[in-house]
């Protein structure tokens, strides 16, 4: 019989749990924690970090965004990775794309033996070379570039035993703006989306475990951003591409989320077709949404279950392995390119 979840992701400040962590993580309407760089201090701590939350309670989903470049949560003991358009770029170069396998392989394992259920990866954004937030996050700058790199890229994930997770629906590539910090609205009709951004998800709507949500909005489109919107979750990722793994929205402290309580928005999310919400860096909120989710009877989710872990990887086999030490090489190379 499969577990059941709560709804709700949330965060922590430091790297070992406060009494007040370890309350909310025993609420029954939460059912994720994403670990970010300030929680981590080395291999062994993040391990053990994550082993007394698990401790704590086993049905709950443990993330983090390890996409490698830029957005790095864990390192020293970690391999280093360098931006996943680099590496892309270097494949392709070399004929070498089932090398992007091998790379989602090594993070994957290494996560997994740490404890990480899921990484949030892959970014799935074309790069326009417009976007101030994505940029090198990306892994191409054009269709069936990103496809080919992304979809080997998750076979390495799978590989290794971890859910892929694509991001951000419907896309994010095409604008300046970082939805981080600012609202973010993209003016493209939707045959323009149909043709590029969209088109990765419905190529790859089979291999992706889960889909994650851009705080975009898309004016001539629809009037509500896709993490509140039941025409972009339930009508055009659901039934058209016909998606059939789990969505989170993205963090909805985010400026781009929109205004609104986060209650609101979190009751809004779950209605359009998100699986579980992620509340991060507000503790307030994360509490005012616990009480919104169990004032408004918000059920559990089993659906969660298919995100946990599939194999088990020991830490000194990995880094023993010649297997790991030729992709670090390779990786090592990469990162010296200009």
């Amino acid at each position: 019989m499969n577990k059941k979840f709560g709804r709700l992701m949330f965060d922590i400040n430091g790297t070992c749990l406060s009494d007040e962590d370890k309350s909310l993580i025993e609420n029954k309407h939460v059912g994720g924690l994403i670990l970010f760089s300030r929680n981590f201090q080395s291999f062994q701590q993040i391990k053990g970090l994550i082993a007394e939350i698990k401790s704590i309670k086993d049905n709950i989903i443990i993330a983090v965004d390890q996409e490698g470049g830029r957005v790095q949560r864990f390192n020293k003991e970690f391999s280093k990775i360098p931006s996943m358009q680099k590496i892309s770029n270097y494949a392709k170069a070399n004929d070498d794309d089932l090398f992007l396998k091998e790379v989602g392989w090594l993070i994957s394992s290494e996560l997994i033996a740490s404890g990480v259920d899921i990484n949030f990866a892959p970014v799935l954004d074309i790069d326009e070379d417009t976007s101030s937030v994505i940029g090198d996050r990306a892994f191409a700058n054009n269709v069936s570039e990103v496809i080919k790199m992304t979809s080997n890229f998750i076979d390495g994930m799978h590989e290794a035993g971890m859910s892929s997770t694509g991001k951000h629906f419907p896309g994010h590539g095409g604008i300046y703006e970082d939805s981080h910090t600012e609202h973010v609205e993209d003016l493209r009709l939707m045959k323009d989306l149909q043709d590029k951004d969209i088109k990765i998800y419905e190529e790859l709507s089979k291999k992706l475990d889960a889909v994650m949500c851009a705080h975009v909005l898309f004016p001539k489109i629809n009037r509500d951003l896709p993490s509140y919107s039941s025409f972009w979750l339930k009508e055009t990722l659901k039934d058209n591409l016909k998606f059939e793994g789990l969505i989170f929205s993205d963090d909805l402290s985010m400026f781009g989320a929109g205004d609104g309580s986060f209650s609101d928005k979190a009751i809004n999310s779950l209605e359009a077709g998100c699986d579980m919400i992620l509340v991060c860096n507000n503790r307030n909120e994360v509490i005012n949404v616990i009480n919104a989710l169990d004032q408004n009877n918000v059920s559990l989710s089993s659906k969660m279950s298919k995100m946990t872990k599939k194999l088990k990887v020991d830490w000194d086999n990995l880094i023993k392995s010649t297997r790991r030490e030729a992709i670090k090489e390779k990786l090592k190379h990469i990162e010296e390119i200009r």
